[in-house]
C-alpha cells in the first residue's frame, strides 16, 4: 500500500510541483521511477495475495521472497532515481542492482506459480 502511496504521490508532485522547476531530464527520472513503483506496488500486492493462496511451504516462501526482491527493488532502482533527478546525488551501482532485484522478483513469482504442491 506504502509503495502505491508513494507512486501517486510522486506522479501528482512531478506533474504540478516539479515540472516548472526541473529539467526534462531530470522530470523523465522521475517519471519512471514512478512507474517502475506503481507496477511494482501491483506486485507486491500480487505476492501476497498469492502466498495467501498456496501457503506458507515452497510456492508461498518463493511469493514471499519475491515479495521481498520487489521491495529491495523498489528501494534501489526507484529511490536511485528519485536521488540522481531531484538531489542531484549519485550512488553507483544502487539503480542496477535494485533493477536486477525486480527481474529477480518477477523470475521468484514466476516459479512460485510452477512450484508442485
Amino acid at each position: 500500500g506504502l509503495a502505491g502511496l508513494t507512486a501517486v504521490a510522486m506522479e501528482a508532485t512531478a506533474a504540478h510541483a516539479l515540472a516548472p522547476r526541473i529539467g526534462p531530464a531530470s522530470l523523465e527520472l522521475v517519471r519512471s521511477a514512478n512507474q517502475m513503483l506503481g507496477w511494482h506496488a501491483l506486485a507486491l500486492v500480487l505476492c501476497g495475495v498469492w502466498a495467501e493462496r498456496v501457503g506458507s511451504q515452497g510456492a508461498g516462501r518463493l511469493a514471499h521472497v519475491a515479495g521481498a526482491a520487489f521491495t529491495l527493488g523498489i528501494l534501489g532502482f526507484c529511490g536511485s532515481l528519485y536521488l540522481i533527478a531531484l538531489g542531484g546525488l549519485r550512488l553507483p551501482g544502487v539503480a542496477p542492482t535494485g533493477g536486477v532485484l525486480l527481474m529477480l522478483g518477477w523470475l521468484l513469482l514466476g516459479l512460485s506459480a510452477l512450484w508442485r504442491r
